[in-house]
């Protein structure tokens, strides 16, 4: 995905089919509407998450250089899988001989007994407006597909996390009933694209046998795609072949993460549908797509690995932690020139660290310019690979994720010319601009007529639209793609908009512009400055800001005007909800109280 031709324009999208009364004014999605004949007065379109592949989102930027977590272990437990040659005789037997071309899926006998645990999602998403913090957008109608599926003994209702992103209700059809049941959501994984939920009527429940999760396929094995995609309203089954396996970037949590690419066709509502083998186990989630002018039937499917680690997470934290990481920027070592200069011999392979992010736990145990040279005992090629199954070599960080947040890896790293063995501790490090927030509400805070709030994604995505890695204002998208955080709670606070009011006079023109000090103080994050605004007792509130710029206002006047701007310009509150809760106080009641 990464060299596409200028000439050919490709995007992974997200499918969902959507209803909706009239398309919201600025999605946090990237929409594009395919319509089918209409029902009435309605139409349905499709919702899409489309990202270029040129420059879409940071996982794939940064997919020579990073350590994304890609994968999670089909055993589910704190263990790596056997899932490297030569490290387990049975595994390379059962792989040797499995080299064939399995048989055809027929889906009118071997796949009809395995529909009814296959349910049509319908869900009701009301999105926050990131560029007016305070508002959501008008709600929307999308409608996806699920399955009944049973892991360790429990039953479980699995859909995509896209399908219930920022749900306000979520109901399920089941195949030949007239009934919808609701549903409730236990867990979103942002990552790896999946959500997990449940039905409390019993009814619901009652025929269903959920699927089991079979193992990871191979390639030109049969596979089938269940779900209720656009084109009609009942069961639709589409057939193909595994294309590829290999670490892909999922669009929706900009996280690269182990996927199967397939040709069997997955459109606009296929979404959280399970992927059959041709033994009739559930082999994946379809959840995205590559479509273009020169792309025909490139699915992808989100594998049981990868399933399985999420609910293990979920069972082990009762929610989402998510995939682990070292933390770490790397590069290639396939120049001679290069690994001479770092005191490497020639049959000595491994990436060279360039840069350590100090929030994660590798932090202390790593440092730039050593040289990684194996993982857990898999040797690490010059190249970022290591041997996967046979015959095929994957990225390393496919090693790295099938672990858990917190559990302890060892590390073999050539230091100065000398080796040397580590343990250190995966952590989820902080990025400094967020791809996604986990479906929590943005934060901000007004002072007089300045709005702030912080910078990530999905904010750049409302105020630039689909083209903010274009766009949006240089220092924003360096401190996306290359900047790194020095403490785990910073952030890149930003001056969004300056409301109209007397206060604020003169400073209307800015805006989007990154707030560095408040009266010589640093800011650390959103939090720290509402902390140091609410306590300020100077005659003046000076806000230093990106590129020289300065916005300075009479702390009477702010307290004065601050009631006024809320207002009018119809402010329910002057700060974020997590805000609220932290106990601060804004305006102070004396002012208030002097107003009245």
């Amino acid at each position: 995905h990464q060299n596409v031709s200028k000439s050919i324009s490709f995007r992974l999208t997200i499918n969902v089919s959507q209803r909706q009364a009239s398309p919201p004014s600025s999605s946090l999605f990237q929409a594009k509407s395919f319509c089918r004949a209409p029902l009435s007065s309605l139409f349905f379109s499709e919702r899409r998450q489309s990202v270029q592949t040129a420059a879409k989102g940071r996982g794939k930027q940064h997919a020579s250089n990073s350590d994304t977590p890609a994968h999670e272990s089909p055993q589910a437990k704190h263990r790596r899988p056997p899932a490297i040659r030569g490290e387990s005789p049975e595994f390379d037997e059962e792989y040797t001989s499995h080299e064939q071309i399995h048989p055809t899926i027929e889906p009118t006998r071997s796949l009809v007994s395995f529909m009814d645990a296959v349910v049509k999602v319908f869900c009701t998403h009301t999105e926050p407006n990131f560029s007016l913090p305070w508002q959501r957008k008008r709600q929307m109608n999308s409608t996806s597909s699920g399955f009944a599926a049973s892991f360790q003994g429990q039953r479980c209702l699995l859909t995509n996390a896209h399908s219930v992103d920022y749900h306000t209700q979520v109901k399920v059809k089941k195949r030949g009933d007239d009934r919808k049941f609701l549903a409730k959501v236990l867990s979103i994984g942002v990552d790896c694209d999946v959500a997990l939920l449940d039905v409390a009527d019993e009814t619901f429940w009652e025929g269903m046998t959920p699927l089991e999760l079979g193992p990871l396929p191979h390639l030109q094995d049969s596979v089938a795609v269940i779900g209720y995609p656009i084109g009609g309203d009942t069961i639709s089954v589409t057939a193909g072949v595994v294309s590829r396996i290999e670490v892909t970037d999922y669009t929706h949590g900009s996280t690269d993460l182990l996927a199967i690419q397939i040709d069997a066709a997955i459109n606009g509502g296929n979404s959280g549908g399970p992927v059959f083998n041709a033994a009739g186990e559930c082999c994946g989630i379809a959840f995205q797509a590559l479509v273009g002018d020169s792309v025909e039937n490139v699915g992808y499917v989100i594998p049981t690995p990868v399933i399985q680690h999420f609910l293990v997470d979920y069972q082990r934290t009762g929610g989402f932690t998510g995939f682990p990481a070292l933390g770490i920027r790397w590069q290639r070592l396939e120049s001679d020139a290069l690994k001479r200069a770092f005191g490497m011999t020639p049959e000595q392979k491994g990436v060279l660290v360039r840069s350590v992010n100090p929030t994660s736990h590798a932090a202390s145990a790593l440092r730039k310019d050593d040289v990684v040279m194996a993982f857990d005992d898999v040797a690490v090629a010059s190249d970022g690979t290591v041997p996967f199954r046979t015959g095929e070599r994957i990225a390393f960080s496919y090693l790295i994720s099938t672990k858990y947040v917190g559990d302890v890896c060892k590390l073999k790293v050539l230091r100065e010319g000398k080796e040397l063995e580590l343990e250190t501790r995966l952590s989820k490090p902080h990025s400094l601009v967020p791809p996604h927030i986990n479906n929590k509400d943005p934060g901000y805070f007004i002072v007089a007529g300045l709005v702030f709030t912080t910078v990530n994604e999905p904010y750049l995505l409302s105020e630039y639209g689909a083209n903010y890695m274009t766009d949006a204002p240089v220092k924003l998208l360096e401190r996306m793609f290359h900047g790194t955080p020095q403490f785990p709670d910073e952030e890149v606070v930003v001056l969004s908009q300056v409301l109209a009011c007397d206060a604020t006079l003169g400073y209307e023109d800015i805006y989007n512009v990154q707030v560095q000090r408040f009266n010589g103080t640093t800011v650390r994050n959103l939090k720290h400055l509402a902390e140091l605004v609410t306590a300020c007792s100077e005659k003046y509130m000076r806000f230093e800001m990106e590129y020289n710029e300065l916005v300075v206002l009479e702390t009477p006047e702010a307290l004065a005007a601050t009631p006024d701007v809320m207002e009018s310009h119809s402010v329910p509150h002057l700060m974020s909800k997590d805000l609220r809760e932290s106990g601060l106080v804004w305006p102070p009641k004396s002012s208030k109280s002097q107003k009245k």
